[in-house]
């Protein structure tokens, strides 16, 4: 009975855990994928991984003049006409040395202004008033003249009295010249080149306070286009820095209409024509189809970047951008997406000539 009892006991322990195991184990029902994979392409298609973009394809915007953001005007998702304000950059120092230059422009066309007014109307009587008086006074002196002169007989006068009296008259008539000329001075107005100096003076004192207005326009980012704000990277407070930066502080796309950018292998390149039908899929549901028409080609045959991040993709190759737009204008499509395009390949006979 010994010999078998272990035997025995080992038996039925592996029926146990087998029978225990198959009644525990899960049962896996099949399910169906939410959206089909995607099929191999034709032999008679070229595939390209294709990117969604704006008709102007995407725009980094920045500013002209690096400062802190003291205003904000729209958000990612807004749709902005050509022209609208997006940010503002603080303004302060500019628009105080813009109240000074200013103040300086209105000095200098006041000073304008006064030169063109002259002469002044309540100057011009009391000029004449003067030159009355010292033709008053040239007569009198005439008159001493010929009075002394009169006397014939030289012992009643003395030589030095006639000299006298004859400078004085040659006095009150130099005084009528300066009088008359003063008047005529007077009348004239302001003298020419004065008048160009401080009409230079205004000239300048102008650009320079069109040069602040330049400058504070420059402080606000505007549209360049009509479009849509894609990605907004800049917060009030936030110090905005201009120039080339790792991340745009706004991304643009002018324009209603969306494009797919499709990246063709250069192997497979020669098998694309200018016109060529092809249609595109939605990552995640190859159902989702839509036409697509050609709109150009990119020239430059440039290295290709890796889209969708899967460890077989090849990145160590150069790619043909072929730039297509929907036919459905109003394609639920994200700017940015990814879809799968297949573009109708030229027939064998063409490849072979091309």
């Amino acid at each position: 009975m010994k010999r078998y009892t272990l035997p025995a006991v080992a038996v039925v322990s592996l029926l146990f855990a087998t029978t225990w195991t198959l009644a525990e184990r899960p049962v896996r029902k099949p399910t169906q994928p939410p959206a089909a994979p995607p099929e191999a392409a034709p032999t008679d298609t070229v595939a390209a991984v294709g990117l969604v973009e704006p008709g102007t394809e995407h725009i980094a915007l920045s500013c002209a003049v690096s400062g802190l953001v003291t205003s904000l005007y729209v958000q990612a998702g807004d749709r902005v006409r050509s022209g609208q304000k997006l940010f503002s950059v603080d303004d302060r120092d500019l628009r105080a040395d813009l109240e000074a230059k200013r103040a300086a422009l209105e000095n200098a066309r006041a000073q304008l202004a006064r030169l063109e007014a002259q002469p002044r109307p309540e100057e011009i009587p009391p000029a004449e008033a003067k030159v009355a008086e010292a033709k008053a006074q040239l007569s009198d002196a005439e008159v001493q003249v010929r009075l002394i002169e009169s006397v014939t007989d030289p012992r009643a006068v003395k030589k030095e009295d006639v000299l006298r009296r004859r400078l004085a008259h040659q006095a009150a008539q130099a005084r009528v010249d300066q009088a008359e000329d003063d008047l005529a001075l007077l009348k004239a107005g302001a003298w020419a080149p004065d008048k160009a100096i401080i009409q230079a003076q205004v000239k300048q004192a102008e650009a320079a306070v069109r040069q602040d207005e330049i400058n504070l326009e420059r402080l606000t980012m505007r549209a360049p286009m009509a479009g849509l704000i894609l990605q907004n990277k800049v917060r009030l407070g936030q110090y905005a820095q201009c120039g080339r930066v790792d991340e745009p502080l706004m991304v643009f796309g002018g324009g209603r209409e969306l494009h797919v950018r499709a990246d063709v292998d250069e192997e497979d390149a020669w098998r694309v024509k200018a016109g060529a039908a092809a249609v595109a899929h939605v990552r995640g549901n190859s159902k989702n189809e839509y036409a697509l028409e050609f709109v150009r080609f990119e020239p430059y045959v440039i290295a290709k970047q890796s889209l969708t991040g899967a460890a077989k993709e090849r990145v160590d190759t150069r790619v043909l951008q072929v730039i297509y737009g929907f036919r459905d204008r109003n394609a639920a499509v994200f700017d940015g997406q990814q879809m799968d395009v297949f573009i109708k390949a030229a027939p064998p006979a063409e490849e072979g000539t091309k």
